[in-house]
């Protein structure tokens, strides 16, 4: 797969189903637009799954993880080893998304991409790790081209086993201590924001960490920016899709982690395939904002899952043009803030097949103006 030009065409929506759905909508026994974006989701939802009146689709959740060189830059109040120690409980059920993906019946798939690790992934863990971490992107390039091209296939690769058996909605989670200085390089790099506005938290830590946390995502860009001839710009601004698309790349392979190019691999291909999305927080906006930048027409199949409490997902969502569903002040990760939204989707899907029209009910319509 050419991932920095990618040639694969990305369809559009059924534009006939949504538009057939929002007829339907019409003709329900309710004022128009008193569902408020139940009705605009039920449509959005027709138009990608090509049916006027969809069942809610089977979801598959696909959890990437990956370490990061920079954590040694003391970026995150947890140590590196965490990551490692976290596979190894999603293995065991035992995380917050284990116990959702459980609760609205989705399967969950966890995948090694990269944890800083000499031993073998726990069992149920995938194992296609690309490398052990990236590198320290605060003084060189996470990531060489080869390595961010073979974690985005392996996120492509995830998605087209998800469809392959049955998955129709899809979403990526994260796992990897520091991937939150990684994700606010990025968020800046493809949105022009300031690092004083983007950089957040992350796992927890205090005021002088936040402090120095910025300064090392300011090392970064200007890093980047000193090397990188004009690919910050050229990525936020080229109407030229070729130049951009390849300024994209070069920025992921700096600033980003391979579990944050998988994520945006498996974009990508659920783009590709014609399948919807709900893209989760910070960490999986930012990788969003990589696959649109490689392919503008992905964000078509994307819908926000929730608003991070990171003070950077709102600006990278905002970038996006998506509008959360959800606003929960959570910062986890994992994928658990879209698949808290699947309960949203369902009844926006059963609503819109289940209530009756005004001539089924033999309820009075709105009357025409006279």
């Amino acid at each position: 797969m050419n991932s920095e030009s990618p040639s694969r065409p990305i369809p559009a929506p059924d534009a006939a189903a949504e538009s057939a759905a929002r007829a339907r909508q019409s003709q329900l026994t309710k004022p128009p637009g008193s569902l408020g974006r139940l009705e605009e989701l039920a449509c959005w939802l027709a138009g990608r799954l090509r049916q006027p009146v969809p069942d809610m689709p089977r979801c598959e959740v696909v959890v990437f993880a990956g370490d990061h060189g920079v954590a040694a830059q003391g970026v995150s109040a947890f140590p590196q080893a965490v990551t490692a120690q976290m596979v190894a409980n999603f293995a065991a059920g035992g995380a917050a998304i284990n116990v959702l993906t459980k609760l609205h019946e989705c399967r969950i798939e966890v995948v090694d991409v990269g944890v800083a690790t000499d031993a073998a992934p726990p069992a149920g863990v995938r194992n296609e790790r690309v490398r052990a971490g990236t590198r320290d992107l605060s003084g060189t390039a996470a990531m060489t081209a080869e390595e961010t091209r073979k974690a985005l296939d392996v996120g492509a690769q995830c998605a087209r086993r998800a469809v392959d058996r049955g998955a129709r909605l899809l979403i990526a989670g994260d796992m990897g201590i520091a991937n939150s200085t990684a994700a606010a390089c990025l968020i800046c790099a493809f949105t022009g924001g300031e690092p004083a506005h983007i950089v957040g938290r992350g796992t927890g830590v205090d005021d002088p960490g936040l402090k120095h946390k910025v300064a090392v995502v300011q090392a970064a860009l200007d890093r980047v920016a000193a090397c990188g001839g004009r690919s910050l710009d050229v990525a936020r601004t080229s109407a030229d899709g070729e130049l951009r698309s390849q300024a994209a790349f070069r920025i992921l392979s700096e600033l980003g982690g391979l579990e944050i190019a998988a994520i945006a691999g498996y974009y990508l291909e659920a783009a590709r395939l014609g399948v919807p999305m709900l893209v989760d927080g910070y960490i999986s906006t930012a990788a969003a904002l990589a696959a649109v930048r490689l392919a503008p027409a992905s964000l078509q199949w994307m819908q926000a899952g929730h608003r991070s409490a990171e003070p950077g997902h709102r600006v990278a969502l905002e970038a996006l043009g998506l509008v959360p569903l959800l606003d929960l002040d959570m910062r986890l990760g994992e994928g658990t803030g879209a698949t808290l939204a699947l309960p949203i989707l369902r009844a926006a899907l059963a609503l819109h097949r289940n209530m009756a029209t005004f001539a089924e009910a033999g309820v009075s319509e709105k009357s025409a103006p006279a």
